[in-house]
């Protein structure tokens, strides 16, 4: 009986023993081509504006329309939501903008595009505000109209409340601006925010989240593109695979995981706002949704504008962009009269 026991516990070592060595080539395998992946991503999508210096790093930033000094109607900052770049909003309505006389500047936020994450606490929108404020004063910017979509809407408001001198105006686009019914609470929350939960988030971000990630890129756009289809040429000009680089999908994780407390906190403030606002939302944003963030948002800001577009969703500078551009010149046209 003893001699069949050893047999069995020799068969049952060896077994773990392939096993484990299953899982460390599986391992190697997933480190290897997320490496690729990355060099393959930053070869095809390289570096397409310039660099802005600010206290403990730099911000990317892509420019169009007229240069420093000249004369323009006015400067747009576009500010990117969650799992995106620069390149996002400015191929969506910058260059448009651009093109009718505005000065715009597109940041790839911290941790994004080429932007450096910069600060251990960069996933509060109200470090990314004070960032964006430091290159805004860097490059000379006065007061710009402050263009935020998804979950740069509590980036634009942090701005507003925290660095009004920045900030002509608001045009929020499917605004992220307050705590959500169960944004707090669930078993998966708990699991996430645990030790062994942060290891195997960790380990999937640099083994199999580029791989699978870039497998199933157009259904994750499509998703977010519901109820109207995805663009040709969407993922590619957008550059979104550059949300796929293992340090730059720990950096979207970890904003997404601080917004809902950080709305708790700052979603009170919102009378605060004394920049003239624009809200642009559609009804069938399954993302985001607008009754609970941007309807609220617009009983709470002093003058606030609420449009909500029937039968659009969550990607709207795309698909509505002749309505978000309107609305932004309307924007650019009240500060203009205000300030006259």
């Amino acid at each position: 009986m003893r001699r069949r026991e050893r047999r069995i516990a020799r068969v049952l070592t060896v077994i773990a023993g392939l096993l484990g060595g299953l899982v460390l080539a599986l391992v190697a395998a997933g480190l290897l081509a997320t490496w690729i992946i990355t060099l393959v991503i930053e070869a095809r999508y390289p570096p397409a504006g310039r660099r802005v210096a600010v206290e403990g790093g730099h911000l990317a930033v892509l420019e169009a329309g007229p240069g420093e000094g000249a004369p323009s109607r006015g400067t747009v900052v576009l500010l990117h939501g969650a799992s995106a770049n620069a390149m996002d909003p400015m191929q969506a309505i910058g260059r448009r903008l651009a093109g009718d006389g505005f000065r715009v500047l597109s940041f790839d936020r911290p941790g994004f595009g080429y932007s450096d994450r910069i600060a251990p606490d960069a996933a509060s929108p109200a470090v990314q505000a004070r960032l964006i404020s430091e290159a805004l004063a860097a490059m000379k910017v006065g007061p710009a109209l402050i263009v935020g979509h998804s979950w740069s809407g509590a980036l634009a408001t942090a701005l507003a409340l925290d660095h009004p001198e920045r900030v002509a105006g608001l045009a929020l686009l499917a605004p992220v601006t307050h705590p959500w019914p169960g944004g707090s609470v669930g078993g998966y929350a708990a699991w996430y925010r645990s030790l062994p939960g942060r290891m195997l988030l960790t380990l999937a971000t640099y083994t199999v989240a580029a791989p699978l990630g870039l497998a199933y890129l157009d259904r994750f756009a499509e998703v977010v593109f519901r109820p109207q289809g995805l663009p040709e040429g969407y993922i590619d000009g957008a550059r979104v695979p550059l949300v796929l680089r293992p340090s730059t999908f720990g950096a979207n994780l970890r904003d997404l995981d601080g917004l809902y407390a950080f709305l708790q906190a700052q979603s009170p403030r919102y009378r605060a706002i004394t920049a003239p606002t624009v809200i642009v939302a559609g009804d069938a944003d399954p993302v985001v949704k607008t009754d609970i963030h941007a309807a609220a948002l617009a009983r709470e800001v002093p003058g606030a504008k609420l449009v909500v577009l029937p039968g659009i969703g969550h990607m709207l500078q795309y698909v509505a962009a002749d309505t978000v551009v309107a609305e932004i010149e309307i924007l650019a046209a009240r500060e203009r009269a205000g300030a006259e």
